[in-house]
């Protein structure tokens, strides 16, 4: 690389309306993959769209998440914190791996902390749940103000025989409740919109552009439904007044690509993506993006999971499915 590709000097400025016209086109297929799956759970009396479908987006969706973290995320990352235009200080450690582990203990404390803050709640309204069990164990009585256990009730309310379906499903309530569910969607939104910002940035003063806006057409899509079958699954367990999240959540992803494009364009004539700072910045940004994408991913959307071996073959060769797509995809972007 030579010390002109490392300077601040723009971009590609060739194929201007094209790029332009990219905003739309990418702005249209964000939007379709987010919203189409809400759309069709919130009025599905009037698509008629079978639940088999659902399912499959949803396990499908979830392959593309995974693939998206390693491929398109965390190798640009591990090239753009090792970049020549660097300081020699960024060649001696992996960062992009440890900025990518960080996040993903990161995420992990901060769902440990609202998860065992949330139990406490529970409790103070009469219902206390096992940390380990995810499942309601007794009843909290109060005495004098105070809210105390019954260590009577919880031994009697622990089940003395292997558990059944049902009340596996019971003890996963709490992993299923609205403010945990939020919690999740808003994660994976989060490392999401970043590489989607990042990825329009790019698209908007890349000078092989025509090759990488045709991948991110698909690759923003595919990356949309995956966003949008998680937010559509989640949509029916919420309570009324915040039913219209799934929505917001959708309309955000579709618009930050396209936000990302305009940014890249009004900034072309001096954003070098191979300069020094842009290769920091978005290597840190794509590092931590991956370890969100991952724990979600493999934590959130998989680990939940309850249902019989035969269901449960079909939708991880569902997910291999998406996986394998958005991992072919890497080959061109």
């Amino acid at each position: 690389m030579s010390a002109d590709d490392c300077g601040s000097g723009g971009g590609a400025d060739t194929f201007l309306g094209l790029r332009v016209a990219s905003i739309f086109i990418i702005l249209v297929g964000s939007m379709f993959g987010s919203l189409f799956p809400v759309i069709a759970a919130k009025y599905s009396r009037i698509f008629r769209i079978p639940k088999a479908a659902f399912e499959f987006a949803k396990w499908f969706g979830s392959g593309v998440i995974i693939a998206t973290a390693f491929i398109h995320l965390l190798s640009p990352a591990i090239s753009a914190l090792t970049s020549p235009c660097l300081a020699e200080g960024w060649q001696e450690y992996p960062y992009a791996l440890a900025l990518c582990l960080l996040s993903i203990f990161g995420i992990f404390i901060v769902e440990l902390i609202a998860f065992r803050w949330g139990t406490a709640k529970l409790a103070k309204i009469g219902v206390f749940y096992d940390a380990h069990a995810h499942g309601p164990e007794a009843n909290v009585t109060s005495n004098n103000g105070s809210d105390v256990i019954d260590e009577k009730i919880l031994e009697e309310a622990r089940p003395s025989s292997k558990p059944t379906v049902s009340e596996i499903s019971s003890r996963n309530a709490v992993l299923d409740s609205p403010a945990t569910q939020i919690l999740g969607v808003a994660i994976l939104e989060f490392g999401v919109v970043l590489h989607s910002i990042l990825v329009g940035l790019t698209l908007a003063v890349d000078p092989d552009f025509k090759v990488l806006f045709i991948v991110l057409v698909f690759h923003q899509t595919f990356e949309g439904l995956g966003v949008g079958s998680r937010l559509a699954y989640m949509q029916p367990h919420l309570p009324h007044k915040y039913r219209n999240v799934a929505i917001y959540g959708g309309l955000l992803y579709g618009i930050t690509t396209p936000v990302g494009i305009a940014a890249g364009l009004g900034v072309r004539s001096t954003y070098n993506p191979g300069s020094a700072t842009a290769s920091i910045v978005s290597g840190v940004m794509d590092s931590l993006s991956a370890g969100i994408l991952i724990y979600t991913g493999m934590v959130e959307l998989l680990a939940h999971e309850n249902s019989s071996n035969a269901r449960l073959a079909r939708c991880v060769c569902t997910m291999l499915l998406g996986c394998g797509l958005m991992a072919l995809l890497g080959k061109w972007a």
